[in-house]
């Protein structure tokens, strides 16, 4: 058996990962042995060797070899091709794929090595700029032997080995953490859209974000809070929940005034029960369902607004709250705001100003609507509805903007 210190290790691919890793793996001591298609790939890669005229001649050098190729089909070639690493392998030789490929081809090269009695493991990498810095984390899936028998050579190149789970596990993480990388792209872009159309310079932001939360620990704190069950306590929702979805109606409301497109922002806030693990539905039945939606009515219209019905006890108050708040106000996949224009324009066509007031009034008490938003909705509804009928809307929305507006605390300037 060969002695753990007396490893040979191998690269095939030097790229700008694989020539990273043979560079730290040169650096450590362990000096691989390489292939590249380019003969000249190690020219500029200190202490690396020159290339191999194939992998198969690796293969007869390297006792763990990475595969640091683009693609499934490249992994394929250099791993089975006529002159790969499997038509010069020996049992006992480990193969570690380093590229970024679906899981069924992982799984298909798995079986592939162990036909030949070849160890073989997934590996994602990141962070890839830090390839020739000895920084890179290693991600492994695969069998707990052969990463045992490949962790001296990979201790070479990565500052940490994280050994997710079985064979695909590795490269399963690594695409999870791709789409957080991506995903946080997009979260940034449309922050950045949102603050330079308020006249914020992104610098700014992206500095109070640098000095609030230099860690980063924001990013992965919903992970962190979970529980041994993997859910979020109870408490930490119910103190979540409505900030959350504050927050996020407010930044619609200002992407709305602004004329910016936040659509994953829409998404996010559509799907906030559903990040918080909560179920999408209001409880089934009794005492729960009528309290759900004595508390969504509350939502909607402001709090306390439901004093007025609590206690009644007759059919209609007791559906009103049961169903039409519990059970549709209350479900996934419109927000409080969107069901509020959809029920505006339905009170428009009937030209009850005393409901568009109490409608418009719950949009101006959570924030989601300004005065002029609201008023600017009298003028399009009135295209829609007939001007008649859009009087009614006009007297409902004006009172409601001028009672919000009285009940506010007078300003500093004001007060002088």
């Amino acid at each position: 058996m060969t002695d753990s210190q007396d490893l040979r290790a191998g690269v095939v691919g030097l790229g700008m990962i694989g020539g990273g890793v043979a560079v730290s793996l040169a650096r450590s001591g362990r000096v691989p042995a390489v292939h590249d298609i380019r003969t000249d790939a190690s020219a500029n890669l200190a202490g690396v060797p020159d290339p191999l005229d194939s992998p198969a001649e690796v293969a007869r050098a390297a006792d763990v070899v990475m595969v640091a190729v683009v693609n499934a089909d490249q992994a394929r070639e250099v791993i089975g091709g006529e002159n790969g690493l499997l038509s010069a392998a020996r049992p006992g030789l480990t193969i570690v794929l380093l590229a970024t490929v679906a899981l069924p081809a992982v799984h298909e090269l798995g079986a592939l090595c162990a036909r030949h009695d070849v160890g073989f493991l997934d590996c994602g990498v990141t962070p890839g700029d830090k390839a020739a810095e000895h920084g890179m984390v290693a991600v492994l899936g695969g069998e707990q032997a052969t990463v045992d028998a490949a962790r001296p050579v990979l201790d070479g190149w990565a500052k940490k080995v994280v050994h997710c789970g079985p064979l695909g596990a590795g490269m399963a993480t690594k695409i999870a953490r791709n789409v957080i990388t991506y995903g946080s792209w997009r979260t940034v872009s449309e922050a950045a859209a949102l603050a330079r159309a308020a006249g914020v310079d992104p610098a700014r932001l992206a500095e109070v974000i640098d000095t609030a939360d230099p860690e980063g620990r924001t990013l992965l704190q919903l992970l962190r809070m979970q529980g041994p069950d993997d859910a979020l306590p109870d408490a930490v929702v119910r103190q979540i929940e409505p900030l959350m979805t504050k927050d996020l109606d407010a930044a619609r409301d200002l992407a709305a005034t602004l004329g910016v497109d936040v659509p994953l922002v829409d998404v996010v806030r559509t799907r906030a029960r559903q990040t918080l693990e909560l179920a999408e539905q209001p409880p089934a039945a009794g005492d729960d369902l009528h309290r759900f939606g004595l508390d969504m009515m509350d939502q909607v219209y402001g709090p306390g607004f439901s004093t007025a019905v609590q206690g009644a006890g007759d059919p209609f108050t007791d559906q009103t709250v049961d169903y039409l708040f519990a059970q549709v106000w209350g479900r996934e996949g419109l927000s409080v705001r969107d069901r509020r224009l959809l029920t505006l324009g339905v009170a428009a066509t009937v030209g009850r100003a005393e409901l568009i007031q109490i409608i418009a009034n719950g949009g101006l008490v959570n924030d989601e609507f300004t005065p002029d938003q609201l008023r600017e909705a009298v003028l399009h509804l009135a295209v829609y509805t007939g001007w008649c009928k859009a009087t009614a809307t006009h007297a409902g929305i004006t009172a409601a903007i001028d009672a919000h507006t009285a009940a506010q605390p007078p300003t500093a300037q004001e007060q002088k």
